[in-house]
């Protein structure tokens, strides 16, 4: 069974940092695309970064050059780095992973439960 759990997150102050991690089990994330998605309040679900089986990066234009995704293999996780956090950021945080191997899928079919991460101004 496929579990992702992502942790890291919290309030911070505008112009701070965040790690958020996400913890896989039932699959190895160094065989599958990975992304970071969020949703804030009232608002619909976007793309924010991904990383593939390949290692090709992919991020949201409101976000590059402040958040880099990043993988370790040996913990079969998936990071996000953010920095430079502005009080748009704030949302809950959801990593998801598609569900074939070594694919072009963008498919994302595996989510997790998501962690909130509040930027004040």
């Amino acid at each position: 069974q496929v579990q992702l759990v992502e942790s890291g997150g919290g309030l911070v102050q505008a112009g701070g940092s965040l790690r958020l991690s996400c913890a896989a089990s039932g699959r190895t994330v160094s065989r599958y695309n990975m992304g970071w998605f969020r949703q804030a309040p009232g608002k619909e679900r976007e793309f924010v970064a991904s990383i593939t089986w390949s290692d090709i990066t992919d991020y949201a234009d409101s976000v590059k050059g402040r958040f880099t995704i990043s993988r370790d293999n040996a913990k079969n996780t998936v990071y996000l780095q953010m920095n430079s956090l502005e009080p748009d950021d704030t949302a809950i945080y959801y990593c998801a992973s598609t569900r074939e191997s070594y694919s072009g899928s963008a498919h994302y079919y595996y989510w997790g439960q998501g962690t909130q991460v509040t930027v004040s101004s």
